[in-house]
């Protein structure tokens, strides 16, 4: 719900993100990897669950990414009125 307190020039992060979870991405792999080859596969297991969830990650990034920007109310847009008020 849109309440009229937004900034004007907000802006999602998701070049970030999407580096931010590369970053993870390749440190889950490298630890899944190393984590098996010495045995440990309690931590290979949990190196590989992170590995799936920031798989996911970006995936739902780069199909933020893909989407391009969405419309977004300018100045000239009255904020909503709070549900359960009734307009005069």
């Amino acid at each position: 719900m849109r309440t009229g307190s937004e900034p004007a020039t907000a802006r999602s992060a998701l070049r970030a993100r999407f580096w931010l979870s590369l970053w993870g991405l390749a440190w889950a792999v490298f630890g899944t990897a190393v984590f098996a080859l010495t045995g440990r596969f309690g931590w290979a297991l949990a190196c590989g669950v992170l590995w799936l969830v920031a798989t996911v990650d970006l995936t739902v990034i780069l199909r933020h990414i893909r989407q391009g920007p969405h419309y977004q109310p300018g100045r000239d847009v009255p904020p909503y009125r709070p549900p359960g008020r009734r307009q005069p």
